[in-house]
């Protein structure tokens, strides 16, 4: 897990990179994809979640309270080996979270059944945010309204809606297809 002095360690190099320095760690010497966890409120979806930021070099912000206690107990059955691997940032609340976001500059980008855009039709660029509420709640009204993008993936009539992972999974994969953020 990400700490506090590696998350200044984050803003400084995003710093340095704004003003021209090319002296920077390679780890964050390009912009890229984040997904975000909204209060995640099932242990095995957030850990297969951080699986797959792991395997395709995703950071992973969970924004809390999530609705387990949030330890390598709890996500080791579906994060397995991966969780040592995955670039994972923890917000005490959604505040800190959005104030974290804001000084990013990146676009936060909500995965919703209430989107009005249907995922093919967005255009994705290289330092949005995709950002996933709960299992059973979704994303709250002023989560939403803080979004700049408010997206659905299209789903069969009478299909209510997807396994958070399984949305994060298709959304993260568009994403990093239109950004050549493939890992190679």
């Amino acid at each position: 897990m990400r700490n506090v002095a590696q998350l200044a360690k984050r803003v400084a190099i995003d710093s340095r990179q704004r003003d021209g320095d090319d002296d920077t760690d390679s780890e964050f010497d390009r912009a890229m994809i984040r997904l975000a966890l909204y209060q995640p409120d099932i242990a095995a979806n957030a850990g297969a979640i951080l699986r797959l930021g792991a395997c395709l070099n995703v950071p992973i912000h969970i924004i809390h309270p999530a609705g387990f206690a949030l330890s390598d107990r709890t996500l080791r059955r579906a994060g397995m080996d991966y969780l040592d691997r995955v670039d994972r940032v923890e917000h005490t609340d959604w505040m800190a979270f959005k104030s974290w976001a804001e000084n990013d500059g990146g676009r936060l980008v909500a995965l919703t059944t209430r989107g009005e855009t249907p995922l093919p039709d967005f255009a994705f660029r290289p330092d949005d945010i995709l950002l996933f509420g709960r299992e059973s709640a979704g994303l709250a009204e002023p989560v939403l309204a803080a979004a700049d993008a408010r997206l659905r993936i299209p789903l069969k009539t009478g299909a209510r809606s997807l396994n958070v992972a399984v949305a994060a999974g298709i959304a993260t994969a568009e994403a990093l297809r239109q950004t050549s953020q493939f890992p190679a």
